[in-house]
């Protein structure tokens, strides 16, 4: 039986912190035995614009699930809510519709200092906690489908 293959969809925005969040999410990947190649990353203009490049990644069959990292860093302006939560509720949606895994590696802080916390390449990483969600979904969706066949 082959590994499962996943895809990440990562944000260009905030590439400072979005580049340790994929680190991170590559390394965990790679640990489970599914390590995800260059050509099965893809980037978004920002975190808004995930959900449609998870969504199109999902329907194309070749993935057992999706890995999506960006930041969005409040400001002084409420586009933060908005961009957050669309973001969120897009993710969501598209995993839904897709039944696919399409783990949110989206930080949401309130400050630059938090995002970095967060990216660094360590047991806090969330680029991490996304791929191992991912991971541990699809096997527990393929569980079910084993089940389902008995």
């Amino acid at each position: 039986m082959t590994a499962p293959r996943f895809a990440i969809a990562i944000s260009r925005f905030n590439p400072e912190v979005t580049g340790g969040l994929l680190a991170g999410a590559l390394a965990e990947f790679a640990e489970h035995g599914a390590p995800v190649e260059d050509a099965d990353i893809f980037e978004a203009p920002g975190a808004f614009e995930l959900p449609l490049i998870a969504q199109a990644l999902a329907r194309t069959g070749r993935y057992a699930g999706v890995a999506c990292l960006g930041c969005v860093i409040k400001g002084d302006t409420a586009h933060f809510e908005f961009i957050s939560a669309g973001a969120a509720w897009g993710l969501v949606s598209a995993s839904l519709a897709t039944e696919t895994p399409i783990a949110f590696g989206v930080l949401t802080t309130y400050t630059d200092e938090q995002a970095q916390a967060r990216s660094r390449d360590d047991a806090g990483n969330k680029g991490r906690e996304a791929a191992a969600a991912c991971v541990e979904t699809a096997a527990s969706l393929r569980r079910i489908a084993r089940q389902q066949s008995n």
